[in-house]
């Protein structure tokens, strides 16, 4: 299916998800991924969303893929609850070329990669693999059912040509109570991923970390330019059409 046969927003529901987030072990390398118009919030955090959809039915128009992207908090642009940080996106593995190229256009950058989540003895393991080869592995101790349901908006920025562009992003999660995370392994030190690897001793950021057997949503809704990816070029600004970005 091409991407200009896919109508803005897309939905997705149940699908299988582990999101963390931690210190990095180099703020500095990390906050150089960032827009100059953009800087890391106060406390330099990483965040990353490691998710399967394993059938086409539970998505509008996708298909079933496997994905894990990750960035940076953001300092100054919270999603609407006020308190949650708004994220930039730096990397973006997903399986399917339609969704790839439909969130490139949308100025995510989206390249070709696979994730995979088990769960073993209580054990979730989750695998991110480029080009067949293992870069992140994360591990968590988890319940064995879903008891809690958290929804409300997340609130993504990304940059399209020279325009920073911002999205909320719904969800619907339904998340174990019983939940660690026990590890966060960065595998290939020369990929570029390797700049958002967590420090170590490993800080994780609680409040932004949670495993959901089922989690649904809708990308995005509330989409507005921000101004300039560099303050910079405002002298040379000019406004761009930008499509939703539904569907990342």
């Amino acid at each position: 299916m091409s991407k200009s046969k896919l109508a803005a927003p897309q939905m997705v529901s149940n699908s299988r998800m582990l999101y963390t987030s931690w210190i990095p072990a180099d703020p500095r390398a990390a906050a150089q991924l960032l827009p100059p118009a953009l800087k890391p919030a106060a406390n330099g955090a990483i965040y990353m969303n490691q998710y399967v959809v394993d059938r086409a039915e539970q998505t509008t128009g996708f298909g079933a893929y496997s994905l894990t992207y990750l960035g940076l908090d953001v300092d100054g642009h919270p999603a609407p609850d006020g308190v949650t940080p708004g994220r930039f996106f730096t990397h973006y593995f997903n399986s399917s070329e339609v969704v790839r190229e439909y969130a490139s256009e949308r100025g995510v950058p989206a390249s070709p990669g696979r994730t995979t989540l088990e769960v073993n003895g209580g054990v979730l393991t989750a695998t991110t693999y480029v080009d067949e080869r293992p870069i992140i592995r994360t591990t968590a101790e988890v319940g064995d059912q879903a008891d809690i349901v958290l929804a409300g908006h997340l609130r993504y920025i990304t940059q399209v040509k020279d325009r920073l562009v911002s999205g909320n992003y719904p969800y619907i999660g339904e998340l174990v109570s019983r939940f660690t995370v026990r590890s966060i392994e960065f595998l290939e030190p020369l990929h570029p991923v390797y700049a958002l690897r967590p420090a170590s001793p490993l800080q994780v950021v609680a409040g932004s970390s949670f495993y959901a057997p089922r989690d649904s949503f809708v990308y995005p809704g509330g989409e507005y330019d921000m101004g300039p990816a560099d303050p910079k070029e405002k002298k040379h600004e000019h406004h761009v059409q930008v499509p939703s970005l539904a569907g990342v």
